[in-house]
């Protein structure tokens, strides 16, 4: 097993797909939870400056780190899922990769464990830049460098790789279902960033069961979740459950999403 899971992740190391991604979502929280917020307070002379200056500085960077995650850091994750298990069907290497002689759910593991790799990395290097990003915020403004409590930052931490494990998973069952990485990203985004808004937006208003529906779909979780601890609603998604069944739930798609992928994988042919 674990020389499988070192194949695999050696393959995806040495993907600069993979690479793209995490960039893209470093340069998407810098630019949003610091480089425009501080060009804004720097530029602006009147209003609750001092209030966007506190979030950007040490003690508020779990924060920006993970504001991001449940839509715009979690669509990337999706992508990154996506193209861990769809590229082996457009390769056409499922054969070699089980001629080898590991088990289909042995196989499968070993992807699903890479996703889980992946994420890890991405949340502590989305943390490690912006905890930098506050810190040049407070050097340029003179403010005092306090931080969060290593209890704080393990939480953010641990809700954020569950969130965009979440949606790796996603992206790892798409790709099995479709066999291949175009559509089930396509699919994934047009759920991700449509649908999911225009739920909220248009139809729940409207539509009383509508409204009771989100609170079991995975975004608005997600969602809530991130917003339990940063105390406001992320970027592109409204809370509208608690912290406590926002993990529940999360928890319950998480698995439900590794299951029906392994099941999916062993119970078809590869073609």
């Amino acid at each position: 097993m674990l020389t499988d899971i070192r194949a695999e992740i050696t393959k995806q190391v040495h993907r600069p797909a993979i690479w793209l991604l995490l960039g893209i979502a470093v340069m998407q929280t810098l630019t949003f939870a610091y480089v425009i917020p501080y060009a804004g307070f720097t530029g602006t002379a009147t209003g609750p400056v001092s209030r966007g200056l506190a979030a950007m500085l040490p003690e508020q960077f779990v924060a920006s780190a993970i504001g991001g995650l449940p839509l715009f850091v979690g669509a990337l994750a999706l992508i990154f899922g996506v193209l861990v298990a769809g590229s082996e069907y457009g390769w056409e290497t499922w054969k070699t990769v089980l001629s080898q002689r590991p088990s289909r759910i042995r196989a499968y593991s070993a992807k699903l464990i890479t996703v889980a790799a992946g994420v890890f990395m991405f949340v502590v290097v989305l943390l490690a830049f912006a905890a930098a990003a506050s810190v040049v915020v407070a050097a340029l403004e003179d403010q005092p460098m306090n931080w969060p409590s290593v209890v704080d930052i393990l939480t953010g931490f641990g809700a954020g790789w569950l969130v965009t494990m979440m949606w790796g998973a996603l992206g790892v069952v798409l790709g099995i279902v479709f066999r291949g990485v175009a559509m089930p990203i396509g699919l994934g985004l047009v759920w991700m960033l449509a649908i999911q808004n225009l739920l909220s937006s248009i139809a729940a208003p409207l539509l009383g069961w509508v409204g009771d529906m989100q609170k079991g779909l995975p975004g608005p979780n997600a969602g809530a979740l991130v917003a339990s601890l940063i105390g406001s609603g992320p970027p592109g998604v409204d809370p509208i459950v608690g912290g406590g069944q926002a993990t529940v739930v999360i928890v319950a798609y998480l698995l439900a999403f590794s299951v029906v992928g392994g099941w999916l994988l062993q119970r078809r042919d590869i073609k």
